[in-house]
Order: structure tokens, then C-alpha cells, then sequence
């Protein structure tokens, strides 16, 4: 399944959609203006909120946790740049980990767990600004931890 993430030039704070492969709106990421720490709510077609990302306000390396229902599901780190390369590690509530690497200059990163991909977050085919597809290639996959994951990439490497 292949998502679009298109950011809304004109909105207040940082409010976008994200539509499905068909164009139709499944997701708005909602940007939180006047918080003390970056705050997206990432809510479903219906509006109702399925995850909350956050940046970290102390911490040694640049991070961002992904809560749902409350309850932590995830915290993101951004690792040490390596030459023309970014590396995450997505630690999950369960104990296990998420790893998301990627190329800064094709604006590629793959989400992958054991090794295997999950999916994959891609600007290189689009020439509109603010627009990359994210592709989840596992069937059953969390697919509001994944599109919260794109986000959180996106905020760490301060394109957004």
C-alpha cells in the first residue's frame, strides 16, 4: 500500500494530509503550534487520534517517542551522521527494535525489522515540494506506527 504525504502550505502550525494510493485522505498529521516541544497528533480519516509524536526536550541525541492510547509504542533516535547517510533506531515498548536508514541526498530510507523491509519512505520520484510516498510492503503492518515513523524522520532531519 503506497501512501502520499503532502504538508498544507497555507495551514497554521503543521498540519497535513496523507492520502492512500487512490488520493483519498486516510491520515492528517496534526501539528501542534504553540507547544513548548514539537507535538504531532497523527489522526485517522474520522479524526480520531491513532498516535502522538513527540520530540524529546532533554536528550543527548535528537529524539522523538510515539505514544498510542497513552502508552509509549516507540522511541525514536536519531543516530550519528555518517557521510551522505542517516541512520534511526526505533526502540519499541515490546523490547524489540525498528532500524531506518537512508540515503540524504536520493531522500530514501528503508524502515526495516531483522533485517527485513516493512517499508520504504521516497521523495526521489516526486518534484513537488514537500511530497514523498511512503510504500508499506508488509501485509499486516502497523501502518500508524510506520506513517509515524516517516514523520519523525522528517522532523530529525529538519525537512519539515
Amino acid at each position: 500500500m503506497r501512501y502520499l504525504v503532502r504538508e498544507r502550505i497555507f495551514g497554521i502550525g503543521d498540519d497535513y494530509w496523507i492520502d492512500d494510493e487512490y488520493g483519498e485522505h486516510a491520515f492528517l498529521v496534526d501539528g501542534k503550534a504553540l507547544r513548548v516541544r514539537q507535538t504531532f497528533q497523527l489522526k485517522d480519516a474520522q479524526g480520531e487520534v491513532v498516535a502522538v509524536i513527540r520530540r524529546k526536550m532533554i536528550s543527548l541525541w535528537e529524539t522523538m517517542e510515539i505514544e498510542r492510547g497513552g502508552e509509549r509504542l516507540a522511541t525514536v533516535r536519531k543516530k550519528r551522521f555518517t557521510l551522505l547517510r542517516n541512520r534511526f533506531k526505533a526502540r519499541l515498548a515490546d523490547g524489540g527494535a525498528l532500524s531506518v536508514h537512508g540515503n540524504v541526498l536520493d531522500k530514501e530510507y528503508d524502515i526495516e525489522l531483522g533485517g527485513g523491509r516493512l517499508a520504504r519512505i521516497s521523495r526521489k520520484w516526486f518534484r513537488v515540494r514537500d511530497t514523498y510516498a511512503v510504500d508499506i510492503e508488509q501485509p499486516g503492518a502497523d501502518v500508524p506506527l510506520l506513517l509515524s515513523l516517516a514523520v519523525c524522520v522528517d522532523a530529525l532531519t529538519g525537512e519539515r
